[in-house]
């Protein structure tokens, strides 16, 4: 029997011996079991679509932007902002919600506020939720307005809370909202808790008519690689029958999307750079993530520099 006051210590060959095979993924290859991820960005750019997305998609084994769930999860999605109409609305935009999709609203709650920064709140979570595989939090600042204070206390408790999750193999999604910089609001320790950290821009040249559009960045995806993890650009769209689609495509930004097509037809960076309206260093730069993503060869002519 091991003596609790002494630090357990063992040889690292023990540890392969208890720790099994690493379990298929929800969303192959974004959310595993056991992860924390955070989606960042302005309000209004589609953080909570990108979030229903990513519950639906896990819920009925589905696919959703290029991330794909190869059996249907039990999945818990939190919102604290949305009324029951305007929730009811977006999910009739993509038919029937699969039966493994569970829901709860704030504005549906009688009695004592459910405060997720506080350890009552979270005992108060976990003791109802049953079997969840996903629980996407939608969002901080209505759901856990605490932790996103300089209070270091109750990000110890969300921290605690996050650590349980991940040995119980359940992940977990939380949205938040970007600063007036576009950075993460708040403190900056929490960045150091998450797994996948998804960030939302909208593109340069988008519109108030566009809706929900945006440009996503994985700026942290711990122990994950692959071409599933590369910049999208998405936007959410109803076809003629009242059904939302999303239409995507890899690679990064717009101004990637206009370089591409010159890129590939010989033309240098700087030359680019003048026929799209970019800085030259923004040339170069959109020129190697071509170069990455394999639709520009490397040469020693036009366009090499960088």
């Amino acid at each position: 029997m091991e003596n609790p006051s002494l630090l357990s210590i063992r040889p690292a060959s023990a540890l392969l011996e208890t720790v099994g095979a690493p379990q298929p993924f929800i969303l192959e290859p974004l959310l595993a079991p056991g992860i924390a991820a955070l989606i960042y960005g302005p309000a209004g750019a589609g953080k909570s679509f990108l979030a229903l997305g990513l519950a639906l998609a896990a819920a009925g084994g589905g696919s959703f932007l290029g991330w794909t769930a190869r059996r249907s999860h039990n999945v818990l999605y939190l919102d604290g902002e949305m009324s029951r109409q305007a929730v009811a609305g977006r999910l009739r935009l993509f038919g029937s919600p699969p039966p493994s999709l569970r829901m709860w609203l704030a504005a549906e709650h009688e009695g004592p506020r459910l405060d997720l920064s506080t350890l009552d709140g979270l005992l108060w979570l976990t003791r109802s939720w049953g079997d969840v595989d996903l629980v996407i939090i939608d969002s901080l600042s209505s759901l856990a307005g605490g932790v996103l204070q300089q209070d270091t206390e109750r990000w110890h408790e969300m921290r605690y809370f996050l650590d349980l999750q991940q040995r119980s193999r359940r992940a977990v999604v939380m949205v938040h909202h970007a600063n007036r910089d576009g950075a993460m609001r708040g403190i900056s320790r929490r960045a150091d808790a998450m797994d996948v950290i998804m960030a939302l821009r909208r593109p340069r040249d988008w519109q108030s008519t566009d809706g929900a559009r945006f440009e996503l960045r994985l700026e942290k995806t711990r122990h994950r690689s692959g071409a599933g993890l590369v910049p999208i650009e998405a936007q959410l769209c109803t076809g003629p029958d009242g059904r939302a689609q999303w239409h995507w495509h890899s690679g990064g930004s717009a101004a990637l999307r206009r370089a591409l097509p010159l890129l590939q037809q010989g033309m240098s960076a700087e030359a680019v750079g003048k026929a799209i309206g970019v800085s030259a260093r923004t040339a170069y730069r959109l020129q190697r993530r071509a170069r990455e993503l394999g639709r520009v060869l490397r040469t020693s002519g036009y366009g090499s520099k960088g």
